[in-house]
């Protein structure tokens, strides 16, 4: 009776559908997703003037196969009547109203767009660096780097940074966001 428990254990935690598994086939998606759109993977942060090319993405530093590619740099300046006003990066716990869209990262992916949902311009909307607001922790870093209203991204999102459902069945996500900052 202990050997066929033994060995059922032993099965069971050599079965394809391991976490272990998913992982390594998560990191294989990431690197062939890369790999096929001809991304030039950067490892240090550029500067603030940096100009991105279309298909540069920063690892982001401390994050496993967390990629960032700025698609537009977003306002850093205002005209308030004839005076141009610099306009100061967000800061934790400020209101991110997003626009986004989700795809995968298989060949033929689908996208599951919430672009706009009915009459809401910006759907989502959470704390920047709250985590109880949403929990998808690749948001946040990528708003640490978009810094300003209407700046737009691409992030390539590992499972451990997406959402408590992508967390669970260890899906790797693509997102293209836009983001208004309220103040």
């Amino acid at each position: 009776m202990l050997t066929a428990a033994a060995a059922c254990m032993l099965i069971a935690g050599c079965s394809q559908n391991s976490y272990s598994s998913q992982r390594k086939a998560e990191d294989r998606l990431i690197a062939q997703f890369i790999q096929r759109n001809n991304i030039n993977v950067l490892t240090e942060e550029p500067a603030d003037d940096y100009e991105w090319g279309e298909n540069d993405y920063l690892l982001v530093p401390g994050v496993e196969n967390l990629y960032f590619h700025l698609r537009e740099r977003g306002d850093s300046t205002d005209t308030d009547g004839q005076d141009t006003i610099t306009i100061s990066p967000i800061s934790t716990n400020e209101t991110v109203v997003v626009r986004y869209k989700k795809f995968g990262l298989e060949e033929n992916a689908d996208t599951l767009s919430y672009w706009t949902i009915l009459d809401q311009s910006y759907p989502m909307e959470f704390k920047y660096l709250n985590t109880a607001s949403c929990e998808a922790m690749g948001w946040h870093y990528a708003v640490k780097y978009m810094k300003y209203t209407n700046a737009e991204c691409q992030i390539i999102c590992p499972s451990k940074q997406g959402f408590t459902e992508d967390q669970n069945s260890v899906t790797p996500y693509c997102y293209i966001m836009r983001i208004r900052i309220k103040r």
